[in-house]
Order: C-alpha cells, then sequence, then structure tokens
C-alpha cells in the first residue's frame, strides 16, 4: 500500500501559547492493509456522500484528503495552517504571532496572510453555506468543504463533470495550492499514486476505511491545463559546503518566511539556529514544503546527513518564533525526537552539521560562540505572551561541547573551575553515562509513540539544574512565566526553564561547599558543581550591569525608535519585556560576547530596511538569551 507520511497539528491550546510548541508533532501509523478489518462505515460513508454531493470522484476526494492528512482527524490545526482530513487552510495573525514567526507588534501581520491559498476555509464556507466553525471541526463538514473545492476548480477550468480521475488533474493542482509546476506536479503525481495503489488505514477502535487500488488511473498528461503555474529555472546549486550531501529544492514562501536579499541589503545573518523536526525527514519536509506552511527552515537534514536546502540563505525562514531572530538567523532542521535526541543524532548529523555550520559561519561572518550559534531552545519569546510558549530543541540530549569542538571552537577547552563572585564561567558539564542527569519523560513530549507513559529516565544530558539554594533537595528554579502559581520548576524533559546548557556562560553569584551560584534570569540560581568540575573561567568576555539604581529593562526584539521609520512604513511596536523578574536588577550581572548591534527592521513590501540609532547586546539571561539596549547598562571585561 502507498504509505503517506503526516503534517505536524497544533491544538488551540498552543496557539494560545499555553504548551512548548517543541513537544507538538503528529505522526500517524503507517496505513495498513491487514487482512479484512471492519469497515468504518461512517469514514466511508462521509467520503461517498461528500463526493456525490458535489459530483467528485470518490476516489479523487479520497485520494487528495489522504495526501493532505493521511485520513487522521486531529482537534486544532496543522503546521499548514489547515483543518481536518481536507486541511482546509485559515491561517491568522494570531498563528504567526504565537507561532514560528513570532512577529508580534509587526504593523504588517495582516498583509503577510493576505494570499487566497492561506484561506481555503473560507472560500468552502462561501461554497457550502457551512459556517466556518463547523467545517473546521465536524468531519462531514470537513469533506463537503473539499469537495466543494474540487468541484468549484473544476468548474472555473471549464472541465465539466466526469467520473474519470483523469479529468480532475487540473483541479487537484489547484487544490494543492502550489504556483510551481514542478511542485503541483509532484503532488498530482502523489494523488495518483494513491488511486492507483489503494489506501487503508485502521483506526484505533480496529475499523478501517479503505480506498480499493486502481492500477489504471493516471494524470493527464503534460502542463495541467487552465493553471498559470509558473516554471521555475533550473534551481541554482545548493548553498551547501562541497563536502556535503547537499540538493537545492525551494519551496513557496508565503507564511513560512519573507523574501528578502540578506546581507546585501544590510540584514546581518549573524545567528544560525538548529532545531529538531519531532519527526521523520520525509514528514517534516512535506509540513514544511505545504503552500499553507506557517513554519520555515532553511535546511532540513536525514539522520545520515544527507541535507535538503529549502529556502535561500537570503530569505527569511519563520523557524525560531521570534520576528528579530528570524531576520538574523539561519535554521537547520534536523530529522528526528527532542525526547530521543540519542537515538537520531548519529555521528553523521554531528559531522555534517558541523560542516555546514562552519561554511556559514564563514560565509556570513558568524561568531562562533553559544550565544550565536544557538538551539531553538536558547531562543526567547518576542513578547510576554509567548516566552513560555517557545519551543524545547534542541533540548538535552545534543551533545554542545561534541558539537562545538568539531566546529574549532571548543566550549570544554581549559582548566576546569571556579572563580570569585563577580568572575564568568562557562557552562561544561561531562556528557556520557557517567555524567547522566534523570529527566520525567510523558507521552506529550514524545512524539515518536515511544513513550506510553511518564517515566524517570536517566540520560546523558548537556544541561545542569538549577536550584532555588546549595542542596540536592532544594526546589528547582522557579520561573513563574512558566509556571505560574507553582512553587519550583521540574525535572520534565521539556521544561527548559530551570536549566544551564553546555557553552553558555554566566557570572558567579556565590558559592558555598559544592555549589556555585549564578545570576540567572533575574534571580539567584545554584547548581552542583563540585570541585567547579562542570565550569570552566572565562574571560574575553563582557559582563553587563544596570547602568542606574532600578532595573536595566530586557528585549525580546531590537526594532528602531516610532520616530526613526521613514514617512509609509508603519513601525515595528519595540517594548520591553514585563514578565515577572524580566529585567537586570541592581547588583546582579549577566554576559555578552559580542558587541552591541543596531536596532533593525525590514519591510518585505517593498524590500525596505529601516536601521535605528540605539544598539543593543544578546546577553545570556536564563536559558535563552535576550536583548539590552547598550545605553542601559554597563559593559566592563570579564576578570
Amino acid at each position: 500500500m502507498h504509505e503517506r507520511k503526516s503534517k505536524r497539528w497544533l491544538t488551540q491550546a498552543v496557539a494560545a501559547g499555553a504548551v512548548a510548541a517543541g513537544t507538538l508533532a503528529f505522526l500517524p501509523a503507517p496505513a495498513q492493509a491487514q487482512g479484512a478489518p471492519p469497515h468504518d462505515a461512517g469514514l466511508q460513508a462521509d467520503f461517498a456522500a461528500a463526493a456525490a454531493s458535489y459530483g467528485v470522484p470518490t476516489s479523487v476526494l479520497m485520494a487528495v484528503t489522504y495526501e493532505e492528512s493521511g485520513w487522521r482527524w486531529h482537534k486544532g490545526y496543522s503546521e499548514s495552517g489547515g483543518y481536518g482530513l481536507a486541511d482546509l487552510t485559515d491561517v491568522t495573525t494570531d498563528m504567526l504571532v504565537d507561532g514560528d514567526a513570532g512577529a508580534g507588534g509587526r504593523a504588517d501581520l495582516a498583509a503577510m496572510v493576505d494570499k487566497p491559498e492561506l484561506h481555503t476555509l473560507r472560500k468552502a464556507a462561501k461554497l457550502t453555506g457551512i459556517p466556518a466553525a463547523r467545517l473546521r471541526t465536524d468531519r462531514r463538514a470537513n469533506l463537503d468543504g473539499a469537495a466543494a473545492l474540487l468541484a468549484s476548480y473544476q468548474k472555473s477550468l471549464k472541465a465539466g463533470a466526469s467520473k474519470d480521475p483523469a479529468d480532475w488533474t487540473s483541479a487537484v493542482a489547484e487544490y494543492s495550492g502550489l504556483k510551481d509546476e514542478k511542485a503541483a506536479r509532484g503532488y498530482v503525481d502523489n494523488v495518483f499514486r494513491t488511486i492507483r495503489s489503494g489506501a487503508s488505514l485502521r483506526q484505533a477502535d480496529g475499523k478501517t476505511v479503505r480506498l480499493a487500488a486502481d492500477p489504471s488511473a493516471r494524470p493527464a498528461a503534460g502542463r495541467p491545463a487552465g493553471l498559470k503555474l509558473r516554471t521555475t529555472a533550473a534551481a541554482p546549486d545548493a548553498e551547501c559546503p562541497a563536502s556535503l550531501s547537499c540538493a537545492f529544492d525551494p519551496v513557496l514562501i508565503a507564511a513560512n518566511g519573507q523574501v528578502s536579499d540578506r546581507p546585501a541589503n544590510g540584514i546581518a545573518i549573524d545567528r544560525i539556529v538548529l532545531h529538531t523536526a519531532e519527526g521523520s525527514f520525509a514528514s517534516a519536509k512535506q509540513s514544511l514544503s505545504a503552500p499553507g506552511a506557517v513554519s520555515g527552515a532553511h535546511y532540513l537534514m536525514d539522520t545520515d546527513g544527507t541535507t535538503t536546502q529549502l529556502m535561500a540563505n537570503k530569505d527569511l525562514a519563520f523557524a525560531v518564533g521570534n520576528y528579530h531572530y528570524n531576520l538574523h538567523s539561519v535554521s537547520i532542521e534536523q530529522a528526528g525526537f527532542t525526547a530521543r535526541g540519542a537515538d537520531w543524532y548519529t555521528d553523521a548529523v554531528y559531522q555534517r552539521t558541523a560542516e555546514l555550520v562552519k561554511y556559514l559561519a564563514e560565509r556570513y561572518d558568524v561568531p562562533l560562540d553559544r550565544q550565536h550559534v544557538l538551539g531553538h531552545d536558547n531562543v526567547p519569546g518576542s513578547l510576554d505572551s509567548n516566552l513560555a510558549a517557545q519551543h524545547w530543541d534542541k533540548g538535552t540530549a545534543w551533545d554542545w561541547n561534541r558539537f562545538m569542538r568539531l566546529l574549532g571552537a571548543p566550549t570544554d577547552a581549559g582548566t576546569r573551575g571556579v572563580g570569585k563572585a563577580g568572575s564568568v564561567v562557562t557552562i561544561a558539564p561531562e556528557f556520557g553515562t557517567s555524567a547522566e542527569q534523570t529527566y520525567t519523560v510523558c507521552p506529550a513530549d514524545d512524539p515518536s509513540g515511544a513513550t506510553p507513559a511518564c517515566a524517570k529516565v536517566p540520560q546523558p544530558s548537556n544541561s545542569l539544574f538549577v536550584h532555588t539554594a546549595p542542596a540536592a533537595d532544594a526546589p528547582l528554579f522557579l520561573d513563574p512565566v512558566v509556571h505560574p502559581g507553582d512553587q519550583a520548576g521540574t525535572d520534565a524533559i521539556s521544561d527548559w526553564s530551570d536549566r544551564v546548557q553546555a557553552g553558555q556562560q554566566f557570572v558567579v553569584a556565590g558559592r558555598e561547599g559544592d555549589w556555585t551560584a549564578i545570576w540567572y534570569g533575574g534571580q539567584k540560581g545554584w547548581i552542583h558543581n563540585p570541585g567547579g568540575r562542570n565550569t570552566i573561567p572565562a574571560k574575553g568576555v563582557k559582563v553587563i550591569k544596570t547602568r542606574g539604581t532600578t532595573a536595566a529593562p530586557v528585549y525580546g526584539q531590537a526594532y528602531p525608535e516610532a520616530s526613526e521609520y521613514p514617512a509609509g512604513l508603519s513601525p515595528s511596536t519595540q517594548k520591553p519585556l514585563t514578565a515577572a523578574n524580566y529585567g537586570i536588577p541592581v547588583g546582579q550581572a549577566y554576559v555578552a560576547d559580542q558587541p552591541p548591534t543596531p536596532a533593525d527592521d525590514y519591510f518585505k513590501s517593498g524590500g525596505e530596511v529601516v536601521t535605528g540609532s540605539r544598539t543593543y547586546y544578546q546577553v545570556q539571561f536564563n536559558h535563552r538569551t535576550i536583548y539590552v539596549n547598550s545605553a542601559d547598562v554597563t559593559a566592563t571585561p570579564a576578570c
């Protein structure tokens, strides 16, 4: 049987920022055809009824929805902004605020989602008369919407009614939403491959829905008739080192990014962000390539190190949940599951990722340090509202010390130890079975399906827990933004808020026995550090303190002041984070390892770049970095 990989899906709660997004991926089991299990008469009947109502061949409707969702119903919307079996799209500005675009505070939000292919659900509502809310949540209504769209495309193409799937080739291509001829043809080929081979899916209750094979089914030959599809010139060479097995397969850029001209237009690329896809290479590529995708990436790497470039580096990928970090970064997705990282982060992935990062760093002059070579979990939210909802990949299982050694910029070189209060240390725990940490892993953390129930799991780790006092039984550090109303942090593998990570740098706040205090997230936290074995004294960086008698504000983004935008451009909102403990209080100190950079902004509509007069340091604030206005702080060399 033809096997179809799934999209990833986001619940409405996640859209509101209630759950760490890195934990959310939907990966159905492969379609099955084992024996002759009972049919799901309800779903089978819904397909037949919806197809008959709008004169669409049942096989076409079933194969299109199989391509879209694998016939798996899931609450919420997919990463292509779509709902239900038909993946009817309705991409909203909220998705771009709370999702990987991280575009809160931008005046051009509405323009980002003003594209017909991002709102097929609304068109389906007009065609069927079914309310949009029902199309999102009711299975039969959702299928009616898909059938109505296919029928409307068939009518607009003047193709006429037909029971022959081949006559629906152009309508299927139009349903894809893809504007590139090669990409649309690939979608059509997938749909007709499903019709030819058939498909079935066993539901959790043992019932099966089935599309009978039609071995003679073939799409109409040639270019899909009646559609204005662009013919893309031969793809340029991938932006990869010669040593890497790398191909360029560009995706449509819509709600997943913005066309730009970095760094030629003055927007520096000064960060590289590593991600874990929460799925296989195939499922991640399908999600990232969907025409309504609301998440993007520049590169996608499989477990054997083979890599596909999906966007040119000059363009922005909406990948990290913070527009300003997206503006200045290149993102690399890796196949795998964060909670099972050790099973997916192969030697090939370490080696090939290092080759790619070194190539990018040399090309764009990216500093090879842990404030500029980041995991998605090191990127802050752009607003107070999404601080807690940011992803937690790369997580604890990526060996940052090993990786930075491969880059030629080791974070664990030097004599281990810890200096006096006010000095700086680099976090450098051993990574291996002799220095494991124990985390609670739950099914919600592990979409691979390998975790049937919550369990304590010891594993090699790149991190150390941060406690509230110098004792192993002291509560874990509490970030009230992540744990409102709680008394302490947790050992959940997805809880980034109470741990420091290899390569990060902090200012020492004190010592007591085997414990070292550091300034962390606006508070004092304690790490277990007997004899200084988990830290290395650091120099060559700046110690950042508030300049005045009150706490220095911190920021999720670094936009110019409103008065610095030229007429005709609506300013993005630049305001400090006001969540509890987000600031640099008097008496505390944090680390910046590079000079401050000017505030800036970008407008895709005309390609304008606005550069402000203020400059911002990027500092290590807690597990994540953050911005601070250089005028609000002092910066002195670490001693």
